[in-house]
């Protein structure tokens, strides 16, 4: 089978898949044809078969590794080999219950403190300010933002829904600050090159390594020692942060762009302040009772 790589990809992006899910799912299929050295199309499925279960028993691959694994390469067999396998009804990866990671506002501070460079800054202080992913942020565009309103137009969220977040004074001023380095036509926050002089005409956004080598050094000389920090985290402060703060859930939930409400309620594991709200309600409420 000639070009599968490519087939992999077009039938990804009329799915209207995110670029990572793709990179994601077409390196799953990749390393399928790696493991048996012949393309896909002549692979049989009692070798799929036996392919998950040596990556299930004998590479001892986490739940979210295997999941990753059998959805891209399911997705692959069904809608571009056309494959009709039982066995492609019945794979199903362990769901993981972890908590994600949360920072406190101390701790984002005490990071942000320590970030060197200011095109770092301005990136991670827009992730956590208004609750962005990764590449929500950084494919951020000039038009996106809407000052007279103190909003920003997130075009390209997660399974390609928009949706707008509040914009926060002093965000405005570091995102206008950091612009005005570059002046880039389309891109807020454009890879900028060795010598930071190709941002004004580039074409491509800051790189993903860039960022998160920025905050893993922030993080370890501001001596903060939780681990699974990642960009990302700071979407997750956020939410738990607003929820802390007493904003609705539901307003929480359209902000982070979530599609389900039950995926915004993890952040009620994350914090205590409801229950410490609730005692002294109670307290209050059953004093003399």
């Amino acid at each position: 089978m000639e070009n599968w790589y490519e087939k992999s990809i077009k039938a990804l992006q009329l799915n209207g898949m995110a670029e990572r899910t793709q990179d994601a799912y077409a390196r799953s299929v990749r390393m399928l044809v790696e493991h048996f050295n012949k393309t896909p199309d002549v692979i049989t499925e009692e070798e799929l078969q036996e392919y998950f279960l040596h990556r299930k028993n004998a590479c001892k691959w986490s739940s979210n590794t295997m999941r990753i694994c059998y959805s891209g390469i399911k997705f692959f067999f069904v809608n571009v080999l056309r494959r009709n396998w039982h066995l492609l009804d019945i794979i199903r990866a362990q769901t993981e219950h972890r908590l994600p990671t949360v920072l406190s506002t101390e701790e984002v501070r005490g990071i942000f403190a320590k970030v060197t460079s200011l095109p770092n800054h301005a990136f991670l202080s827009t992730v956590y300010a208004c609750g962005l992913r990764l590449q929500e942020a950084r494919y951020l565009e000039v038009a996106d933002i809407d000052s007279s309103r103190m909003m920003i137009h997130v075009h390209r969220g997660k399974g390609a829904k928009d949706r707008m977040v509040p914009l926060p004074q002093a965000t405005l001023a570091l995102l206008r600050k950091h612009w005005a380095t570059h002046k880039n036509p389309r891109l807020i926050f454009p890879a900028l090159g060795r010598n930071n002089k190709k941002g004004s005409d580039g074409q491509t956004p800051v790189a993903v390594s860039t960022v998160q080598g920025a905050l893993r050094s922030a993080k370890k000389a501001a001596g903060i020692q939780k681990r699974g920090v990642s960009v990302h985290t700071l979407r997750h402060s956020y939410a738990t942060h607003l929820l802390e703060a007493g904003v609705n859930l539901r307003v929480i939930q359209r902000y982070m762009g979530h599609s389900r409400l039950e995926t915004t309620m993890i952040y009620l594991h994350l914090t205590t302040k409801g229950q410490e709200d609730a005692y002294k309600i109670i307290d209050q409420l059953m004093a003399g009772v």
